[in-house]
C-alpha cells in the first residue's frame, strides 16, 4: 500500500527521532567509514555535500574528514525563491550561517560559488530510501531540480532503518547510484 509522502515523512522522522545519541554517534561513523572506502569518495576532488542536522546520519565528520584529505568541499545554500540550490565551498566551519529553519548554510559574503559541473560526488540527502536508488527527500524539492542538470556521480548515505520497500515515484524522480547505510552499500547503476 502506497502511504502519501507527509504521512511517510513523519513517520521516518518519528522512527529517527528514536535512535538514541550512542546509536545515532556509532552509525553514523559505520556510514563515514564506508564512504571513505567507496571509489565515489576516493575519485573525487570536489565534494557535494549538505551540512546535516539530526536526525540525518552525521555529515561534519565527512566533512572534517574531506578536508584533512585536501578535497574541496561545496555545501549548498537554498534560494527559497526559486527553490533553487547554489553550492559554495567551506574551508571552515565558521563560514556557517543559520537562516531558517536551524539549517546551517555557508555566508555568501565568506564563500564562493561552486559550479555544479565541478561538483564530482554529490551526496544527496533525503529521509527514506528505495534500495534502487529512489528517495523520499524533506519536501523543498531543492534537490530534484538540482539532479535534473547535475552530471556527475551521486550517493546518498542512511540509517539502515531508512530504507523502505515502497515509496510514490513520481516521472521527474532521479535515483541515487549508490546508497550506503551502517550495514551495506547498494548500487543501483549495477
Amino acid at each position: 500500500m502506497n502511504m502519501d509522502k507527509k504521512a511517510l515523512r513523519k513517520e521516518m522522522l518519528d522512527k529517527l527521532k528514536e535512535l538514541s545519541k550512542p546509536e545515532y554517534e556509532q552509525r553514523s561513523y559505520e556510514i563515514a567509514r564506508s564512504l571513505y572506502s567507496s571509489p565515489l569518495w576516493s575519485q573525487a576532488s570536489t565534494i557535494g555535500i549538505t551540512v546535516s542536522k539530526p536526525p540525518e546520519a552525521d555529515t561534519w565528520q565527512i566533512i572534517r574528514k574531506a578536508w584533512e584529505e585536501g578535497k574541496r568541499v561545496a555545501v549548498p545554500k537554498c534560494i527559497p525563491q526559486s527553490k533553487q540550490l547554489v553550492f559554495r565551498e567551506l574551508n571552515s566551519f565558521m563560514e556557517l550561517e543559520s537562516v531558517f529553519y536551524g539549517l546551517w548554510e555557508p555566508n555568501p559574503d565568506k564563500t564562493d560559488e561552486v559550479h555544479r559541473e565541478e561538483i564530482e560526488t554529490l551526496i544527496v540527502p533525503g529521509l527514506a530510501y528505495l534500495k534502487s536508488g529512489f528517495r523520499l527527500g524533506f519536501g523543498g524539492g531543492y534537490y530534484d531540480r538540482f539532479l535534473e542538470h547535475y552530471k556527475g556521480r551521486t550517493v546518498s548515505l542512511a540509517f539502515e532503518l531508512q530504507l523502505i520497500n515502497g515509496i510514490p515515484v513520481e516521472d521527474h524522480d532521479k535515483p541515487v547510484e549508490m546508497i550506503i547505510t551502517d550495514q551495506q552499500m547498494w548500487a543501483s547503476y549495477a
